[in-house]
Protein backbone atom coordinates (compact mmCIF):
# COMPACT_ATOMS: atom_id res chain seq x y z
CA UNK A 1 0.00 0.00 0.00
CA UNK A 2 1.37 3.41 -0.98
CA UNK A 3 1.85 5.86 1.98
CA UNK A 4 -0.34 8.88 2.21
CA UNK A 5 0.96 12.42 2.31
CA UNK A 6 0.18 13.95 5.53
CA UNK A 7 0.73 17.96 6.73
CA UNK A 8 2.06 16.99 10.74
CA UNK A 9 1.64 20.69 12.03
CA UNK A 10 3.75 22.17 15.22
CA UNK A 11 0.23 23.50 16.33
CA UNK A 12 1.14 25.51 19.37
CA UNK A 13 2.55 28.72 17.51
CA UNK A 14 1.14 27.75 14.03
CA UNK A 15 0.39 31.57 12.27
CA UNK A 16 -0.82 29.53 9.17
CA UNK A 17 -3.53 27.44 10.18
CA UNK A 18 -6.26 28.72 7.29
CA UNK A 19 -3.68 28.49 4.51
CA UNK A 20 -2.85 24.81 5.62
CA UNK A 21 -6.58 23.98 5.43
CA UNK A 22 -7.04 25.60 2.30
CA UNK A 23 -4.00 23.24 0.64
CA UNK A 24 -4.98 20.32 2.20
CA UNK A 25 -8.26 20.44 1.12
CA UNK A 26 -7.47 21.07 -2.60
CA UNK A 27 -4.99 18.07 -2.71
CA UNK A 28 -7.22 16.32 -0.47
CA UNK A 29 -4.43 15.39 1.98
CA UNK A 30 -4.95 14.52 5.96
CA UNK A 31 -3.71 17.03 8.10
CA UNK A 32 -2.55 16.49 12.23
CA UNK A 33 -2.25 19.16 14.03
CA UNK A 34 -0.43 18.17 17.40
CA UNK A 35 -0.29 20.43 20.57
CA UNK A 36 0.50 20.17 23.93
CA UNK A 37 -2.79 21.93 24.98
CA UNK A 38 -1.43 25.41 25.92
CA UNK A 39 -3.13 27.46 23.26
CA UNK A 40 -7.34 26.02 22.42
CA UNK A 41 -7.18 24.70 18.81
CA UNK A 42 -11.07 25.20 17.21
CA UNK A 43 -11.62 22.33 15.53
CA UNK A 44 -11.46 23.17 11.81
CA UNK A 45 -15.40 21.27 9.92
CA UNK A 46 -13.23 19.96 6.87
CA UNK A 47 -12.86 15.95 6.83
CA UNK A 48 -8.99 14.37 6.98
CA UNK A 49 -8.07 16.73 10.12
CA UNK A 50 -7.31 15.88 13.20
CA UNK A 51 -6.05 17.45 16.47
CA UNK A 52 -3.83 15.61 18.76
CA UNK A 53 -3.46 16.71 21.92
CA UNK A 54 -0.14 15.32 23.96
CA UNK A 55 0.53 15.24 27.77
CA UNK A 56 1.75 18.03 28.59
CA UNK A 57 5.29 19.09 28.76
CA UNK A 58 8.21 20.69 27.53
CA UNK A 59 8.68 19.29 23.75
CA UNK A 60 5.83 16.61 23.85
CA UNK A 61 4.37 17.51 20.55
CA UNK A 62 7.70 17.65 19.27
CA UNK A 63 8.66 14.34 20.06
CA UNK A 64 5.04 12.98 18.92
CA UNK A 65 5.91 14.83 15.35
CA UNK A 66 9.21 13.21 14.93
CA UNK A 67 8.35 9.63 16.27
CA UNK A 68 5.40 10.23 13.66
CA UNK A 69 7.34 11.95 10.40
CA UNK A 70 7.81 9.41 7.45
CA UNK A 71 9.11 10.19 3.96
CA UNK A 72 6.00 11.22 2.31
CA UNK A 73 5.12 13.82 5.04
CA UNK A 74 5.54 17.54 5.40
CA UNK A 75 6.48 18.82 8.64
CA UNK A 76 4.94 22.38 9.39
CA UNK A 77 7.24 24.26 12.41
CA UNK A 78 8.93 26.97 13.21
CA UNK A 79 11.02 24.98 15.75
CA UNK A 80 14.91 24.17 14.28
CA UNK A 81 15.83 21.40 16.03
CA UNK A 82 12.26 19.70 15.53
CA UNK A 83 12.95 20.21 11.92
CA UNK A 84 16.31 18.53 12.22
CA UNK A 85 14.41 15.59 13.63
CA UNK A 86 11.94 15.25 11.04
CA UNK A 87 14.62 16.10 7.94
CA UNK A 88 16.80 13.19 9.33
CA UNK A 89 13.67 10.99 8.94
CA UNK A 90 13.69 12.43 5.50
CA UNK A 91 10.13 14.15 5.66
CA UNK A 92 9.71 17.14 4.35
CA UNK A 93 9.91 20.20 6.56
CA UNK A 94 8.68 23.69 5.75
CA UNK A 95 8.36 26.68 8.73
CA UNK A 96 5.35 29.25 8.87
CA UNK A 97 7.04 32.13 6.70
CA UNK A 98 7.45 29.81 3.57
CA UNK A 99 11.30 28.38 4.37
CA UNK A 100 12.25 24.84 3.64
CA UNK A 101 14.44 23.24 5.95
CA UNK A 102 16.71 20.67 3.77
CA UNK A 103 19.82 19.10 4.56
CA UNK A 104 21.28 21.91 3.24
CA UNK A 105 20.63 24.74 5.44
CA UNK A 106 19.44 22.94 8.82
CA UNK A 107 23.00 22.90 10.21
CA UNK A 108 23.49 26.42 9.75
CA UNK A 109 19.96 27.01 10.82
CA UNK A 110 20.79 25.42 14.15
CA UNK A 111 24.38 27.26 14.37
CA UNK A 112 22.10 30.92 13.83
CA UNK A 113 19.53 29.66 16.75
CA UNK A 114 22.37 28.91 19.07
CA UNK A 115 24.04 32.40 18.29
CA UNK A 116 20.53 34.10 18.92
CA UNK A 117 19.69 31.98 21.95
CA UNK A 118 23.20 33.30 23.43
CA UNK A 119 22.30 36.97 22.66
CA UNK A 120 18.89 36.63 24.25
CA UNK A 121 20.71 35.28 27.40
CA UNK A 122 22.85 38.20 27.21
CA UNK A 123 20.04 40.48 26.89
CA UNK A 124 21.30 41.28 23.52
CA UNK A 125 18.54 40.61 20.32
CA UNK A 126 15.10 40.23 20.02
CA UNK A 127 12.75 37.96 18.99
CA UNK A 128 11.79 37.12 14.88
CA UNK A 129 9.77 39.73 13.12
CA UNK A 130 6.23 39.58 12.96
CA UNK A 131 4.26 37.57 10.19
CA UNK A 132 3.55 39.69 7.40
CA UNK A 133 1.46 39.27 4.03
CA UNK A 134 4.55 38.53 2.19
CA UNK A 135 5.15 35.82 4.23
CA UNK A 136 1.95 34.29 4.42
CA UNK A 137 1.79 34.24 0.48
CA UNK A 138 5.16 32.69 0.41
CA UNK A 139 4.10 30.17 3.12
CA UNK A 140 0.65 29.28 0.82
CA UNK A 141 2.61 28.96 -2.44
CA UNK A 142 6.08 26.68 -0.85
CA UNK A 143 3.69 24.33 1.35
CA UNK A 144 1.63 23.77 -2.62
CA UNK A 145 5.10 23.04 -3.90
CA UNK A 146 6.06 20.60 -1.33
CA UNK A 147 2.92 19.27 -0.96
CA UNK A 148 3.09 18.05 -4.48
CA UNK A 149 6.71 16.60 -4.13
CA UNK A 150 5.43 14.57 -1.13
CA UNK A 151 2.74 13.40 -3.30
CA UNK A 152 4.89 12.56 -5.81
CA UNK A 153 7.66 10.63 -3.58
CA UNK A 154 4.32 9.07 -2.26
CA UNK A 155 3.43 7.76 -5.77
CA UNK A 156 6.80 6.18 -6.59
CA UNK A 157 6.04 4.16 -3.40
CA UNK A 158 7.59 6.28 -0.61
Amino acid sequence: MTPNTRLLVDADACPVREEILRVAARLGLEVIFVSNGSRPIRPPQQAMVRIVIVTDGADKADDWIAEEARPTDVCLTADIPLAKRCLDKTAFCLNFKGHPWTQNNIGSALAGRAVSQHLRELGMGGGPPPMAGADKSRFLNALDAMAHAALRVARAGG
